[in-house]
């Protein structure tokens, strides 16, 4: 999977955790040069507290589109850190690493 923003890929995995929809993608893939973290929170009844990240990629920048939960409750430990993204805001292809 790839996460792609402003023409730039800024995630890939073939290791996502898929939940409600969303493609979480472990911490390690993410590419973190276009992240920067945000003060924004909301929590989840069943997975806890999200924290978020912001985008900024050659110039386009854009608030809270990425979330994360640092420490999940025990029903959504797999995606403990992993990162998902609104899929208005990011194109997730199913395109594989070459």
């Amino acid at each position: 999977m790839k996460a792609i923003f402003n023409n730039q890929v800024i995630a890939e995995s073939d290791q996502t955790e898929v939940v409600e929809g969303n493609h979480y993608f472990p911490p390690e893939s993410i590419k973190r040069d276009y992240f920067t973290d945000s003060h924004t929170h909301s929590t989840c009844p069943w997975k806890g507290e999200a924290s978020y990240y912001s985008l900024e990629v050659d110039g386009e920048k854009a608030k809270d589109i990425a979330w994360y939960y640092p420490a999940p409750k025990d029903a959504a430990k797999q995606i403990k850190d992993h990162v998902a993204f609104y899929s208005n805001k990011v194109e997730i292809t199913e395109e594989l690493k070459n």
